[in-house]
């Protein structure tokens, strides 16, 4: 394991079986430690996993000769010959997502390790059918037609992240309830198979955005905690004994409609406190741009009259969920990213721990409040992602 590899701060991954007829396993488990632990060489995937040095070498050379795993400069300890560290091989595979939001539709393609290689957006008022569809048919072919043959058949899959019952609350981003209402006789999968023979992976889009910081972020950091990710409207994720949890029906995190008391005294829910469509509703108010908002690359500047109240009214009520939270489930952390610049999270992350703070916390544990490191690309990784970790790593990480 790398020298700066923490495994206290990061949970330990099952053990091996050494029986034969069990390569599957295995395979998983030793691409599971060098995608949650870093590249580290044969000995140490070895002491880890409880297999082998045979066993995990067996393995770890079938992984490389597949293209998954990659060698990587030899280092020299004090005594014995040097170690060769095995890593995941960036061009192993690869994977699309697509992001249906309220503002936004993103389509990506990400490698084995997490990083983006190519992306189409679309912004709009509100999402239609015909348009999502239209766009992704164009993204997808430009993608494919980009790649090498042999890339193409290295992709995993599609993953969809697109919000619970995406039709509710149009009204809040001024759309009729009719245009909405389309939304209900949509099968993604009918949809997508109009266009690609891919496997297709669903997922609540803030689901997928907790599984994007869990996988690639500071999710590895923390064993049990909660994520908030603000977007047009704000959603979050659960994180359970190191592992997503997505609830029976897909919609555990859901937690915009938490009941709270906002800043007037009356009570709201947390999509009414902390939600990009309020700052978008006060640009529009005062007759100033809101395009600023959804485009990239992200520019917040020239609206601080209406960014500090703004920030100030989420990183409160956040804080204020936060504890709520907590009531149920004792969590190490509270992460919290969203659709803005990294310097607007900064902010929200200082204001909540700040009003964390004077609240009354007797009964409970207060928790950490951390921020996020994802971003603005968040769903749409964690949609891309999920088709590669259910077929090449352990479902627990």
């Amino acid at each position: 394991m790398p020298a700066d590899a923490d495994t206290s701060k990061i949970a330990a991954l099952r053990t091996g079986i050494n029986q034969s007829g069990l390569r599957d396993f295995n395979e998983r488990l030793m691409l599971s430690m060098i995608q949650r632990y870093g590249a580290m060489p044969r000995s140490e995937l070895a002491r880890i996993s409880g297999l082998s040095l045979q066993t995990a070498s067996v393995i770890t050379r079938k992984l490389e000769q597949d293209g998954l795993l990659a060698p990587g400069a030899p280092t020299k300890g004090k005594v014995g010959k040097p170690s060769i560290p095995m890593a995941l091989a960036p061009d192993g595979v690869f994977s699309l997502g697509l992001k249906i939001g309220r503002r936004s539709a993103e389509l990506m393609l990400i490698d084995f390790v997490g990083a983006v290689r190519k992306q189409h957006r679309l912004n709009f008022p509100y999402p239609n059918p015909k348009d999502i569809f239209d766009f992704f048919a164009a993204g997808l072919s430009d993608i494919l037609k980009r790649m090498p043959s042999r890339d193409r058949e290295r992709i995993a899959g599609l993953g969809v992240a697109a919000p619970h019952e995406i039709w509710n609350w149009q009204e809040l981003v001024g759309a009729t309830s009719e245009d909405f209402q389309h939304w209900r006789r949509i099968d993604f999968r009918d949809e997508i198979a109009r266009f690609t023979a891919l496997p297709v992976t669903i997922v609540n889009d803030a689901t997928a955005a907790c599984r994007a910081e869990h996988h690639f972020g500071r999710g590895k950091e923390f064993r049990d905690y909660a994520y908030f990710f603000v977007g047009a409207f704000v959603g979050g994720g659960v994180v359970i004994n190191q592992s997503v949890h997505e609830g029976a029906k897909g919609n555990a995190g859901a937690f915009g409609a938490l009941r709270m008391v906002g800043a007037d005294g009356k009570e709201h829910s947390l999509i009414d406190e902390a939600s990009i469509f309020r700052l978008e509703t006060a640009l529009i108010d005062a007759g100033l741009p809101r395009e600023g908002l959804w485009q990239e690359p992200q520019d917040w500047s020239g609206m601080d009259h209406l960014l500090d109240p703004w920030i100030e009214r989420v990183g409160k009520a956040l804080a204020r969920a936060a504890l709520s939270v907590c009531a149920v489930i004792d969590f190490d952390a509270i992460l919290i990213d969203g659709a803005f610049p990294a310097d607007v999270r900064n902010r929200i992350v200082g204001t909540a721990r700040d009003e964390l703070a004077t609240l009354d916390q007797r009964g409970l544990i207060a928790p950490r409040i951390e921020e996020g490191t994802i971003g603005l690309h968040a769903r749409s990784i964690g949609a891309a992602c999920g088709p590669i970790f259910d077929s090449y790593f352990m479902t627990a990480t």
